[in-house]
């Protein structure tokens, strides 16, 4: 496994509850290994990148970075992104492996880094920490396992590429952007 990439989607509502993380699988001794190991050597203010954990000191297998897409600059959006959210991602991570999308003898050879997109309007709203932790959570599994499977196909990516509309763009297309 050299590279491998995905992408998912799971909608809830309210809409800050939903979760779209990207992921990229590979192994150590690749270029994952080497993206790995510069992700968690290059810190950078309000992007920092942490392992994920089911708690401190019980990092998960495969090892998982995840990487912030928005800038964290408040408290609260930081506890609840290293919180309710790493926990997600690194229970998802597990649910690939026992589903068996990650074969479980490469769990100590395959680095995940997962690019994370928490809403920064959880910070004014009055979450729901159990449904964004659900979200986050079969997300993960989910972009991991489109990942593993090369999915979509390029066969199915060719066939519906004129029907299936990009949800930004049709919004700007119907004057609503």
């Amino acid at each position: 496994i050299i590279l491998r990439t995905g992408e998912a989607l799971v909608e809830a509502e309210p809409a800050w509850s939903a979760a779209e993380p990207e992921v990229i699988i590979g192994e150590f001794d690749g270029p994952v290994g080497y993206a790995f190991a510069n992700l968690i050597g290059s810190q950078v203010k309000g992007h920092t990148k942490v392992f994920a954990i089911l708690n401190s000191d019980v990092q998960v297998k495969p090892a998982t970075i995840m990487v912030s897409k928005v800038t964290v600059n408040s408290e609260k959006y930081t506890n609840i992104l290293m919180g309710t959210v790493q926990a997600a991602i690194a229970h998802g991570v597990l649910d690939a492996v026992r589903s068996g999308a990650i074969p479980k003898n490469k769990a100590n050879d395959l680095g995940i880094i997962v690019s994370v997109w928490l809403d920064p309007s959880i910070v004014d709203v009055d979450y729901d920490p159990k449904l964004l932790f659900k979200t986050n959570r079969e997300a993960t599994a989910k972009a991991i396992t489109k990942a593993m499977n090369h999915e979509p196909g390029i066969d199915w990516l060719l066939k519906n590429q004129d029907s299936v509309p990009h949800f930004f763009h049709q919004l700007a297309l119907d004057g609503k952007l």
